[in-house]
């Protein structure tokens, strides 16, 4: 039989309510909190440990809860009162689980070919940006995103549910701009930088190489230290009134274009 708790004081649901609320108590654990069957699906296959599955019998089915194989001696009934208190969304799908954090080194990554596709963003601040730009990142299947500088951990509540949980599907790398540019020069990976000085049309470029994009933030751009070190600035044409777009708008055609020249593959 399941363990079950039903009390909001209880001392463990207290204890993963700062897991959903704070990063420092996220960082301080090593673990963090997934809401929903597909987030946690993603999970799995990006072969994240499972510490322990939450759920409601009356929100939740017992069948449903066999479809994710999680083992039986992690999984812990909850009542709809303790649920809303651990939830994040509006949307009552009843299940939550705990999961180990894992490790976002450079050192780290693993390339599949020797003409890698990577997604650099520096300093992104807005979660629902940082999950927008996982989701071009897994639609595009690039072999890596690398946040350089980032101003809040991955395991962001707002991360993993903007990105659907894409956040677990990409090969993700954090550091500062300086270990990643370092990076990138050692595997004689190209720098395409998004910014409009010096720039060239980025259907001009040559993607089919080893090549890393880097977006910076819409408000600043990048930093100096990236333009210094760039193979080659890019810029999309703008027809309108301004003279930028969403980040992860600009990261999906930039890096559509380079899957178009790699013919999809």
């Amino acid at each position: 039989m399941n363990k079950e708790i039903t009390s909001v004081q209880n001392t463990y649901i207290k204890t993963l309510v700062q897991l959903k609320e704070k990063s420092r108590d996220r960082k301080k654990s090593g673990l963090f909190l997934i809401e929903g069957a597909r987030e946690i699906s993603l999970a799995l296959k990006g072969n994240y440990h499972i510490d322990t599955v939450l759920y409601v019998p009356e929100l939740f089915s017992e069948a449903q809860l066999d479809g994710l194989s999680v083992p039986s001696n992690s999984i812990i009934e909850i009542s709809k009162e303790v649920y809303q208190k651990l939830a994040h969304r509006d949307t009552t799908e009843g299940i939550i689980a705990v999961a180990k954090i894992k490790s976002h080194d450079l050192e780290n990554i693993t390339f599949k070919s020797k003409q890698p596709l990577i997604l650099v963003a520096e300093a992104p601040e807005k979660p629902g940006n940082i999950g927008a730009i996982l989701r071009t990142a897994d639609a595009a299947n690039v072999d890596a995103v690398i946040i350089a500088n980032p101003k809040t951990d991955l395991y962001n509540p707002n991360i993993i549910r903007s990105s659907v949980g894409c956040v677990f599907t990409n090969q993700i790398a954090t550091g500062s701009t300086e270990e990643i540019i370092s990076f990138l020069k050692e595997q004689q990976i190209a720098i395409y930088c998004a910014a409009l000085q010096a720039s060239e049309v980025y259907t001009s470029q040559d993607f089919k190489t080893a090549t890393a994009i880097v977006m910076g933030t819409e408000a600043t751009g990048l930093s100096d230290a990236w333009l210094q070190n760039s193979t080659q600035n890019i810029i999309i044409p703008m027809q309108g009134e301004i003279d930028s777009m969403n980040v992860s708008v600009a990261a999906g055609i930039l890096i559509f274009e380079a899957k178009r020249q790699r013919n999809f593959k």
